[in-house]
Formats: C-alpha cells, sequence, structure tokens
C-alpha cells in the first residue's frame, strides 16, 4: 500500500477515534467522579442523534448550528434523570459497591425506556439526511466535508473539557472529588450540586456526539448500545478516572480498528475492540494511561 494509502486509513482511524473519545469522556466523567457505571449512555447519544435528524429535516436547522441546543436539551435531561434516579440511590445505599450494583440496573432499565421510548416516537426504519457530504481532498487523501467536521467538533470538545478540568475552579473541584470524596467534602466541595451537573454535562457531551454521527451516517433506536460498549472499552484501555486517557484511548482504539479491519475483514470490528478490552485487562487492569 502505498504511503497516501495509509495516511488515508490513519487517518479515517483517528475520525472514528474522536466519537469514540467524546462518546467515553461523557461517560469517564459519571464514573470518575460519582461510581455511577451508566450503561444506558448511549442510548442518550440516539436521543441526541434523533433530535438533530429531527430538526433538520422538519424545520431545517443546520446540525452544526443544533449543536448547542443538543448538548443544553441532553444535559437537561441528564439533571433530571440524576435527580429522579441516582441521586436516591445514592442516598439509600450504605457502601460504594452496592451503589455501584443498583445504578448498573437502573442504567439497563433507562437504556430499555428510552429505546421503547424512541420506536413509538420515530419507529423503527433507519434514518439518515444529506448534510455536507461533497468530497474533499487533503493533498493526496480524500475525506467527506462531513466527517472531517465531525472529528474537528469531537476533537476540539474533547480538548475543551481537558482545558476545564485542568484549568478552572469547577475543574479543580471536579478532580478533588475524583481523588478524594470525603476530602472535598471537608473543604467545602458542594457534591449535591456537583453531582448533578456533571451527569448532566456528560449526557450533553453525548448528545453532541449523537448529533456529529447523524451527519455522515444512518441512525436508528437500537444504534447507542455498541457506543457504550466501545465506551466502556476505551474507558478501560484510558483508565477509570481519566479524562485524557480516554481521548488517547479513544484515537487509539479508532486506528487499531481501522488497521485490524483493512488486514482482516470488516465483520470483525468488534472482535477487534473485545481482543483489545481483554487484553488490557489482563495486562494492565488499570489501563495503559494510569499513574
Amino acid at each position: 500500500m502505498s504511503s497516501s494509502g495509509w495516511a488515508e486509513l490513519l487517518a479515517g482511524g483517528l475520525i472514528t477515534g474522536g466519537i469514540y473519545a467524546l462518546v467515553a469522556i461523557g461517560l469517564n466523567l459519571q464514573y470518575g467522579l460519582m461510581r455511577i457505571m451508566n450503561i444506558s449512555h448511549g442510548e442518550f447519544l440516539m436521543l441526541g442523534a434523533f433530535l438533530t435528524w429531527w430538526a433538520h429535516t422538519r424545520w431545517g436547522v443546520s446540525p452544526l448550528v443544533f449543536l448547542p441546543a443538543a448538548f443544553l436539551v441532553l444535559m437537561a435531561i441528564g439533571i433530571v434523570v440524576h435527580r429522579l434516579c441516582f441521586r436516591r440511590l445514592a442516598a439509600g445505599a450504605p457502601n460504594v459497591e452496592l451503589f455501584e450494583a443498583r445504578s448498573l440496573m437502573v442504567g439497563f432499565g433507562l437504556m430499555f425506556f428510552v429505546q421503547n421510548t424512541a420506536l413509538l416516537l420515530w419507529g423503527g426504519d433507519l434514518r439518515g439526511y444529506e448534510y455536507l457530504a461533497e468530497p474533499v481532498q487533503l493533498a493526496d487523501m480524500r475525506f467527506t466535508a462531513n466527517k472531517l467536521v465531525l472529528f474537528g467538533v469531537a476533537l476540539a470538545l474533547s480538548l475543551a473539557l481537558i482545558a476545564l478540568l485542568k484549568l478552572t475552579l469547577l475543574g479543580k473541584a471536579v478532580r478533588a472529588l475524583m481523588q478524594s470524596p470525603v476530602g472535598a467534602q471537608l473543604v467545602g466541595i458542594h457534591t449535591k450540586r456537583l453531582h448533578p451537573l456533571v451527569f448532566g454535562i456528560g449526557l450533553g457531551l453525548s448528545g453532541v456526539a449523537g448529533a456529529l454521527l447523524s451527519m455522515s451516517y444512518e441512525i436508528s433506536p437500537s444504534m447507542g448500545e455498541p457506543y457504550t460498549v466501545t465506551a466502556l472499552i476505551v474507558i478501560t484501555l484510558g483508565g477509570f478516572g481519566s479524562i485524557a486517557g480516554s481521548l488517547v484511548g479513544g484515537l487509539l482504539l479508532g486506528v487499531v480498528e481501522a488497521l485490524g479491519m483493512h488486514f482482516t475483514s470488516p465483520s470483525l470490528k468488534m472482535l477487534l475492540s473485545y481482543a483489545v478490552f481483554i487484553g488490557v485487562l489482563i495486562w494492565r487492569p488499570n489501563g495503559l494511561f494510569s499513574r
């Protein structure tokens, strides 16, 4: 294969990995801060995709213009979901282990609830639309414009969130809670306000990821589950609680899948992901980028 072919293959993997990273960062925020393994995370990505498709096909709203709305709507839903479900669980659980187990079961319930709600609203057919579908030539590589936009926005949001966590007072509070919940409360951090906010931000990021995906791929009510599984693999790869690790892990997994599918078969995509998942759990159970 020529050098341009290699470059295009790697770039395609990075584009896919950008979305993986954005979804995983949202889920990692929720688990790293609150120990909520939200198995329904991908269903809210699906909601973001359908809301964007609805806004574009019914009212002609540009998907890029709708991105802030997708974030805010899913963030608001996340705050409500946290207050109605997970805050009550946290208050009633005697220890963290029992809370994690109960939150996992609630996540399964939410997954089926959101899926079936989408089926009632939009049916089970595949949906899609054309947006920025014209090809763009970069050196000897060729991509559709929507995929380049998808990668650029996903990478920019991921880096912006990392900067927010590193440089702002809110970010310091979040990192303090991740490191020591008891210590953070002792220095005056208001967990009852911060938990729903961060949970909402996590779902808001999944909504943006869904909106970006709707520009390039067909969407359906069942599209969320594979992204939840992929996000879990990325979090394991990058390290639980490591946001920068989720970004690097997502990009790395995208490249591994692209190379694997090129040299084997596209039908083995998930098999490659699971192989990476099992390998990391065996040899680096704390993640490749844990300290």
